[in-house]
């Protein structure tokens, strides 16, 4: 059974940045596609940035000027560097692998 472990989220101030990880353990393969969702207080998850196997990136059009999405195959660890981070920013942000594997998620606020 594939797990995925997010990390690296925090109380940060309105213009700092983060850096999150996840890591699949339990998988003997590279899964395909991975990605960053995040929900707010209230609101749907939605979609932040996805990236191939390969390194190919989407982003969500809002997100693509502070946001960096990255994996490292050999340690099943995708990433997302979050920049000039704002309140809106404030969310809990989950880990996302082809076809349904879901993190525990992980809370980034950010205060004004």
């Amino acid at each position: 059974q594939v797990q995925l472990v997010e990390s690296g989220g925090g109380l940060v101030q309105a213009g700092d940045s983060l850096r999150l990880s996840c890591t699949a353990s339990g998988s003997t393969f590279t899964i395909a596609i991975m990605g960053w969702y995040r929900q707010a207080p209230g609101q749907q998850r939605d979609l932040v940035a996805t990236i191939r196997s390969g390194g190919t990136p989407s982003y969500v059009n809002s997100m693509k000027d502070r946001f960096t999405i990255s994996r490292d195959n050999g340690k099943n660890t995708i990433y997302l560097q979050m920049n000039s981070l704002k309140p809106e920013d404030t969310a809990i942000y989950y880990c996302y692998g082809a076809p349904n594997m879901w993190g525990q998620g992980t809370q980034v606020t950010v205060s004004s």
